[in-house]
């Protein structure tokens, strides 16, 4: 199985600072210790940051209304999403970082004034968000750039989607598509993850993933095994800090469990076959069961097949080969409830 391209999205979990942003960067780009097998698992691929545009977010009348929340930075929604604002030097600070550490850096632009940030740092991927599937202007704005694009469908039907398609592919298709439900968090009724076998099949000329809103890890790993190629998921360093977010994010144990269960997805699939893996054959011979004597048989006595029946270890004759035990001769005495073998009979 390819490997799977996990995105780690901080979102607003930095609470507008950039020394918070560069921890998650620094949990994102940590491998994966399993102490079972004594192995280093590959860590998430990429982070994920988003630029807003104030003046392109809401009605002036919305960004002016009171926001009375515990997870509030402001009087008003305008002024706590001013504080959470990270300005374009400062996404550039936590991408450079990113980029040291080994790591994609994808960006989430959501106005076209936003694009003005490529003058600092060209992004590996761009993020659209669930919401702006329908924002047309922007995503030909987005697809001009050439940079890849990945589209979340949230809020979104087979007819958003493809008049979506229609604007990028104008421009190219290098194009992924995560299935997504923009209910936080996502209840499992909700989910609906045969989306994903949905999208592989009438858009398989696309990478298909799943960008997950749920709590646990659960379902970005049952995604994987059905075929998910990007997974996508909000992260923090603290569940219990203030933010809207926090609380339906990947702490860092989630994180460690999330990509460890991802990695060992990628390495069970296998092929579609039925065979004996070497791996068991140990097992195979100390577990499995072979001919064996019911009663202690005496040098020159015919065995009979009331003589006979199953034990382990599995190293001798098995039930399909019992015509080659039936109605032989004991060479030598064999003791009751001994596995009767080859040189055993003639």
């Amino acid at each position: 199985m390819k490997e799977t391209y996990i995105i780690g999205e901080i979102g607003q979990n930095h609470n507008g600072s950039v020394d918070l942003a560069k921890l998650i960067v620094e949990l994102v780009a940590r491998p994966i210790k399993e102490d079972m097998f004594g192995i280093y698992l590959k860590p998430m691929n990429a982070v994920k940051m988003t630029k807003r545009d104030l003046s392109e977010e809401l009605t002036d009348s919305a960004m002016s209304m009171p926001y009375n929340s515990p997870n509030s930075f402001g009087k008003t929604y305008g002024e706590h999403r001013a504080f959470l604002e990270l300005n374009e030097e400062q996404h550039y600070e936590v991408y450079h970082y990113a980029k040291s550490l080994g790591l994609d850096f994808i960006e989430t632009l959501c106005a076209k004034k936003c694009l003005d940030m490529l003058k600092l740092f060209t992004p590996d991927k761009l993020k659209v968000a669930s919401r702006d599937l329908t924002n047309l202007p922007l995503l030909a704005a987005l697809a001009e750039t050439k940079i890849p694009i990945i589209l979340s469908t949230g809020m979104a039907g087979k007819k958003e989607l493809d008049e979506a398609l229609d604007v990028i592919t104008r421009y190219h298709s290098d194009i992924s598509i995560l299935h997504c439900v923009s209910q936080y968090p996502t209840r499992p009724e909700n989910l609906n993850l045969n989306t994903i076998t949905y999208l592989k099949k009438h858009y398989g000329q696309y990478k298909i993933g799943f960008s997950d809103h749920t709590i646990g890890i659960s379902a970005p790993v049952v995604a994987v095994g059905m075929g998910a190629e990007i997974i996508e998921k909000h992260i923090t360093i603290d569940r219990r800090m203030k933010g809207t977010d926090q609380i339906g994010s990947l702490g860092p144990d989630g994180v460690n469990r999330m990509v460890r269960d991802i990695r060992y997805i990628e390495m069970s699939m296998g092929v579609e076959d039925i065979y004996i893996d070497k791996s068991v054959e140990a097992s195979k011979i100390k577990l499995e069961r072979s001919i064996a004597t019911r009663r202690t048989i005496k040098a020159g006595e015919t065995i009979t097949e009331d003589d006979i029946h199953m034990l382990s270890p599995g190293d001798g004759f098995k039930w399909d080969q019992k015509d080659q035990v039936i109605g032989k001769v004991a060479k030598k005495e064999i003791r009751a409830n001994e596995i009767i073998y080859k040189d055993d009979i003639a």
